[in-house]
């Protein structure tokens, strides 16, 4: 069974930094894309940022230079460091393999 717990959310003031974790059971991590995504209060899904299996990243115009994916297959673990935070980033964030994801971490960002 495919288990995803993200963790590491919080309230941060605009232009701090959080890292949010994944840690993920059930599969085989190594070998899959991962993903991030998130939704904001009152809207979609958004996709965030991909990492494949040979760490090749993509992100979204919204994050790209702000927020850095990555992953530790020895720790079965997905990361996204998230710098420059803005108020539009608040959101529950998801990591997710295929249409799976976790529960989410909160993230808010205001004064």
């Amino acid at each position: 069974e495919v288990q995803l717990v993200e963790s590491g959310g919080g309230l941060v003031q605009p232009g701090g930094s959080l890292r949010l974790s994944c840690a993920a059971s059930g599969f085989s991590f190594s070998d899959y894309a991962m993903d991030w995504v998130r939704q904001a209060p009152g809207k979609g899904l958004e996709w965030v940022s991909t990492i494949n299996a040979v760490r090749i990243a993509r992100y979204s115009d919204s994050v790209k230079g702000r927020f850095t994916i990555s992953r530790d297959n020895a720790k079965n673990t997905l990361y996204l460091q998230m710098n420059s935070l803005k108020s539009e980033d608040t959101a529950v964030y998801y990591c997710k393999i295929g249409a799976q994801r976790g529960q989410g971490t909160q993230v808010t960002v205001s004064s």
